[in-house]
């Protein structure tokens, strides 16, 4: 099966997922696009929170330092050393007034003040480039003479050629290449942005999980060539 991977994601600032899907691709009017994909591609995407990176670097950092406590906090709660606290370990601390749940409690809402700034930015720069998400879409599907567009997970198989992301995000690049991180105060986001932004972290994650998992295995030191099987 042709679908796009998120591994796609794993090279630098995404191009090979541009690169994936050229425009000249033929779809014969039946197309599929993963528009989560799409934005967290987006050259718009990634600037604007590399932007916000360097804008609220004191609150990544405090992010970063209450996560590690939170974990370690966590895990004074996890009786039978299994790295989780189940409902039980819970109910036993709740019960016990374990002093460790209000830290537990403290440490979440700094957390929560610290990350506030940064999901709002992240917000505001996504809701920009998703109001040109459905004119990229419109006019890739004018381009290819598309009939019918599907989500991936609607198809069981499709060929590569079907698939119409990269195409998206080249015009996208073309009609919103950067895009604000600065929030105006009285700005409010839309619950579609809410959940696109859910949907682009996943991507996100995936993408550093794999390219991690690509650098470990480029790392790998080759097998011996007198122990590689004879015909290779």
């Amino acid at each position: 099966m042709q679908k796009f991977s998120k591994s796609l994601f794993a090279s630098a600032a995404f191009a090979a997922l541009a690169m994936a899907a050229p425009a000249s691709a033929q779809v014969n009017g039946v197309a599929t696009v993963d528009a989560a994909m799409a934005i967290a591609a987006s050259q718009a995407r990634g600037s604007a929170y590399q932007q916000i990176a360097t804008t609220y670097a004191s609150q990544y950092e405090a992010l970063r330092t209450g996560q590690q406590e939170l974990s370690t906090l966590s895990k004074q709660l996890d009786t039978n050393n299994d790295n989780q606290v189940s409902d039980e370990e819970l109910a036993a601390a709740q019960a016990a007034k374990n002093p460790v749940l209000q830290q537990i409690q403290a440490k979440q809402a700094q957390v929560a003040t610290a990350e506030a700034p940064i999901v709002r930015a992240q917000l505001y720069a996504l809701e920009q480039i998703l109001a040109q998400y459905s004119p990229a879409l419109q006019q890739v599907i004018s381009d290819k003479n598309i009939g019918v567009i599907l989500s991936p997970d609607a198809f069981i198989y499709y060929p590569q050629t079907a698939d119409v992301t990269g195409a998206v995000i080249e015009v996208l690049n073309t009609r919103v290449p950067v895009v604000s991180a600065a929030a105006p105060a009285d700005w409010q986001p839309q619950r579609a942005t809410v959940n696109l932004r859910q949907q682009v972290q996943e991507v996100l994650v995936v993408a550093m999980l794999q390219q991690q998992q690509a650098q470990q295995q480029g790392q790998q030191p080759a097998a011996p060539a007198a122990q590689m099987p004879e015909g290779r």
